[in-house]
């Protein structure tokens, strides 16, 4: 047995998306069938459709969703039908090293190929021919089969149009500030890149206290929407070297904490540059295939610490509810993330839009 689904397929890299109908097959014994209602914009499935980012194709891109459980796998324990969720783009096993140990993000699961479910086919098919999942979510589309493990239950009262932004550029960008960086109070942090992710690193270190947040960006608009999220300075890279001006608003050498949230190997190297002696650079942005970094070792050598983050850092099954109750209670801005909303018809529109810098996040909404 099949179901129906309208699905935005990726035919050939540089190529507009397809939006046709498909067939989605029935969820196997561990998996999910999803209505979804909405999922973001993101960068991570342009990277694909540019070719920066090299994926088997066809694909039904999309990873950043919230939804509705239909049916569930006849061993599936954590969902069922009716259930509200957001998409896990990293599974979470709970029994790999990894999730003993504390760092979930990492699952084994990953290293499984993310473009079909766990027994190595894909559950969307057209005019016979399977079509890849992207991350195992495949969130542009109606309906999908994911992984029990790349579900997490979500509250009932709380707008999936808007909470599916927590599943991808929320958690990604808030998470590293509690969870890799342990940002204090009162410390100084700079954020490099003030698109739909970095907006939520800036607004992530409001939230723990930090006393000094300098946003860079080169696009006056992004510097604005930084300073609404919480940045206290602002730094105009396009007209200024933004190392030497973020050093000399932090004062001491540079910011106690950066973080990279562009992916380019400039903006990874100015970030480390902007931390002091003893400072921890976090790179967010997921940058091009074959990108390569040129660093002084002595950097290092002096203590600063140069690392990385992935979906936040910590633990997803936790984080994600946490983000949504934080925005429940007034306490989290997720509805101002929100530029466009777009039917899932236009959404080459909308990945013109993102690439122009026009918006914050946008969401394709199927509702």
């Amino acid at each position: 047995m099949t179901t129906q689904a309208t699905a935005a397929v990726l035919y050939q890299v540089k190529q507009p998306l397809v939006v046709e109908d498909v067939e989605v097959l029935e969820p196997g014994t561990h998996e999910v069938l999803v209505r979804w209602v909405a999922n973001g914009v993101c960068h991570s499935d342009l990277h694909v459709i540019t070719g920066d980012y090299p994926h088997p194709l066809p694909v039904v891109l999309g990873h950043e969703a919230a939804g509705i459980v239909e049916k569930v796998g006849a061993a599936v324990e954590s969902v069922k039908p009716g259930d509200h969720v957001c998409s896990s783009y990293i599974p979470s096993c709970g029994k790999c090293g990894y999730c003993i140990g504390g760092q979930p993000t990492l699952c084994a699961l990953r290293d499984k190929p993310r473009w079909f479910m766990l027994d190595g086919t894909p559950r969307f098919r057209k005019g016979g021919q399977g079509l890849h999942h992207f991350l195992q979510v495949s969130g542009y589309a109606t309906r999908s089969v994911v992984l029990e493990e790349g579900v997490i239950p979500v509250r009932k009262d709380a707008p999936l149009e808007v909470v599916c932004l927590v599943s991808c550029g929320v958690l990604a960008g808030a998470g590293p500030v509690w969870n890799r960086a342990k940002v204090p109070p009162g410390a100084s942090v700079a954020v490099f890149g003030c698109g739909g992710v970095g907006l939520n690193t800036i607004q992530a270190a409001r939230l723990v206290g930090a006393a000094k947040i300098i946003a860079v960006d080169v696009l006056p608009k992004k510097l604005e929407w930084a300073q609404e999220f919480g940045a206290s300075h602002v730094v105009d890279a396009s007209r200024e070297d933004p190392v030497a001006r973020v050093q000399a608003i932090a004062g001491g050498g540079g910011v106690d904490f950066a973080f990279e949230v562009v992916g380019t190997q400039r903006t990874i190297e100015q970030a480390l540059l902007s931390t002091h002696r003893g400072g921890m650079a976090v790179v967010i942005g997921i940058s091009p295939a074959g990108t390569r970094l040129s660093i002084d070792p002595m950097l290092l050598v002096q203590q600063r610490i140069l690392t990385g983050s992935s979906f936040g850092a910590g633990h997803q099954r936790t984080d994600v509810p946490m983000l949504i109750d934080l925005f429940m209670d007034g306490k989290y801005r997720l509805r101002e993330l929100i530029s466009r909303r777009l039917p899932l018809g236009e959404i080459n529109h909308a990945f013109d839009l993102l690439q122009q810098g026009e918006v914050k996040r946008s969401v394709i909404a199927y509702d």
